[in-house]
């Protein structure tokens, strides 16, 4: 991928963006082609995490035993145990107000089954299924590396977005972000680049800027 290309479509969606009252999100548009999305084997659905992360806040919650909560009481935004799982799935309505807050759920492997069965219709359409933590597993790397990572999450539709970070980060931190996610794509694809048809770079509110062709070979 060409870098400098991907730089120049950064700068010119900021420079098509007027100036507002918010910090607005750069987002990459990306756009399918010769993909059966109807069968669910060619969707994507994944994290990947960015060398210069959201540049946002990103909010996780963990779900675990009384040991796990402890170690990550401090270093999250949510904590629940087995309870609050009962309690939720007693009481769905409030959950996916708290859900809808969240973008990342980490839950002990013990208690998936659980997760799964209370309030995985919740979770599950919006793509929020937790990420297992296993025995043992470095829970704190786990935390950072989600809190710089986008989901991926291609439906049915050929077009999908996909944020790369905010107006106020480096041009060239986005571009950075953007072959990042261009590549895991790609890597997903049966043809690559071939099965892009084009990709649009743009600020939450701004016009959109199509990148150059060449900037995927």
């Amino acid at each position: 991928m060409k870098e400098d290309l991907i730089v120049e479509a950064v700068n010119a969606a900021k420079e098509e963006s007027k100036e507002r009252k918010f910090l607005e999100s750069v987002e990459l548009a990306i756009n399918l082609k010769e993909v059966d999305l109807s069968d669910p084997k060619n969707r994507i659905t994944e994290e990947v995490a960015l060398p210069h992360g959201r540049g946002k806040p990103i909010k996780v919650c963990v779900i675990g035993s009384e040991e796990t909560r402890f170690k990550v009481k401090d270093k999250v935004d949510f904590v629940f145990g087995p309870e609050e799982l009962n309690k939720f799935g007693d009481d769905k309505k409030s959950f996916k107000k708290i859900v809808n807050q969240i973008d990342y759920f980490i839950a002990d492997t013990s208690l998936m089954p659980i997760v799964g069965r209370r309030l995985g219709q919740v979770l599950g359409p919006r793509g929020k299924m937790p990420k297992p933590l296993t025995p043992g597993q470095d829970v704190e790397g786990l935390i950072s590396t989600l809190r710089k990572s986008v989901r991926i999450r291609t439906r049915d539709k050929i077009t999908f977005h996909v944020p790369v970070g905010t107006k106020e980060m480096d041009n060239r931190e986005l571009a950075e972000n953007i072959m990042a996610i261009l590549k895991r794509v790609m890597e997903r694809l049966e043809k690559g680049s071939g099965n892009i048809s084009s990709v649009y770079v743009k600020t939450t509110m701004g016009k959109p800027v199509k990148l150059r062709g060449e900037s995927l070979s």
